[in-house]
């Protein structure tokens, strides 16, 4: 259930909304991170769900006494856009809940797309998926319409789907995202329920990721173009505060 954070209600109808999964390395959840921080995008609601395991800290963004929650809605409006952090893991045995709440918040929300911002474990591609690049896309069939021309102009390149039985029979073809939690069947949900979604994912191993979310928004924003990107060199997004103690508070110098 979306709590909005003001008195009245905010207004989404024609946005595009960012979301990640919490998917291998975190790169999605960095990457909007990055996106809130660098747009100085406000607060404007959060998620009441048991969807989610629970959990309250400082902000993130900012040295406010404000608290932040497992999953925070903030907004853009002079560029229609919304992002939706999700901080916390989906209960694993309400998935499928979490999937009909992002679906319906979608759909009554008016937004004019959906973006999906996900990663899948580098060691699980096969041959085809190891030449170039490591961001891969999908489109929903409603948004391959639109957007298609422009994907193609861009050189991405999409999701390859793989043999369900290897070495046996290359008859049978299936969409396979190890490591991206509920990336898969929310795409699958949003492909039903006729929903404009794109999921732009890197392959990546665990460890220190932040190269990897550089990257992945980097790419989306040569899609929408959030921000003016340079004659040389790239985008200077702003790493939020709490990146400091990404890897914990480093060694304690007394242990020396």
């Amino acid at each position: 259930m979306f709590i909005a954070s003001g008195d009245g209600v905010p207004s989404f109808k024609g946005f595009t909304l960012i979301m990640p999964a919490v998917s291998a390395g975190n790169v999605g959840q960095l990457a909007v991170d990055l996106l809130i921080s660098t747009l100085n995008m406000p607060r404007v609601g959060y998620f009441h769900t048991d969807c989610l395991t629970a959990m309250a800290g400082n902000s993130p963004y900012s040295a406010s006494a404000q608290l932040s929650t497992g999953a925070e809605v903030y907004s853009h409006r002079d560029l229609k856009l919304a992002v939706l952090q999700i901080r916390t893991p989906i209960i694993q045995t309400k998935v499928r809940s979490f999937r009909k709440l992002m679906v319906s918040w979608i759909k009554s929300s008016g937004f004019l797309r959906s973006v999906l911002l996900s990663s899948s474990h580098a060691y699980h591609r096969d041959d085809q998926q190891l030449h170039g690049t490591p961001l891969r896309y999908l489109l929903t069939p409603s948004l391959q319409k639109e957007e298609a021309p422009r994907v193609e102009e861009l050189g991405w390149r999409e999701m390859e789907r793989i043999s369900a039985f290897p070495g046996i029979s290359d008859s049978e073809q299936r969409l396979y995202i190890p490591g991206g939690g509920v990336t898969k069947a929310l795409y699958t949900d949003c492909c039903t329920e006729d929903i404009s979604m794109a999921v732009m994912l890197i392959f990546c191993s665990e460890g220190d990721n932040i190269p990897d979310a550089f990257a992945l928004v980097n790419h989306l924003n040569d899609w929408l173009h959030l921000l003016e990107k340079p004659t040389q060199g790239s985008v200077q997004w702003r790493v939020p505060p709490s990146w400091r103690l990404l890897f914990g508070s480093g060694i304690p110098p007394l242990l020396f």
